[in-house]
């Protein structure tokens, strides 16, 4: 098993036991709207790990704390993969293609226009 299937196996199992302890029975767009709130709200966590308040005099970046927001996105992200039936195999699929698509737009190579690199 690759780490990115681990990761969607224990997330599964974490997601069923709080759903199951705390009799929790949500539709497949409630699940993804609480998780993407659920996101918005730990990316603001981040943020604020990272000194973007210009107002504020700075502080020392946390790193730990950084990447422990980082895996508590990754979390919800994965969760909501797995509410709408993305397996880890689909998720790599569609970010491989979308990586691809990414780079062609940068290069002028897509149909969509609009993202070319100035100097291509």
């Amino acid at each position: 098993m690759d780490k990115l299937d681990k990761i969607f196996q224990m997330q599964k199992a974490l997601d069923g036991y709080i759903a199951e302890n705390r009799s929790l029975d949500f539709t497949v767009d409630e699940w993804v709207q609480k998780k993407c709130l659920a996101m918005i709200s730990e990316i603001s966590e981040l943020l604020c790990e990272v000194n973007f308040k210009w107002w504020k005099n700075k502080k020392e970046i946390d790193v730990k704390a950084v990447k422990e927001e980082m895996v508590d996105i990754l979390h919800f992200l994965v969760g909501m993969c797995i509410n709408v039936g993305m397996t880890a195999d689909e998720m790599f699929e569609i970010y491989y293609n979308k990586n691809k698509e990414n780079f062609d737009r940068q290069n002028g190579l897509s149909q969509k226009k609009g993202y070319e690199l100035k100097n291509n």
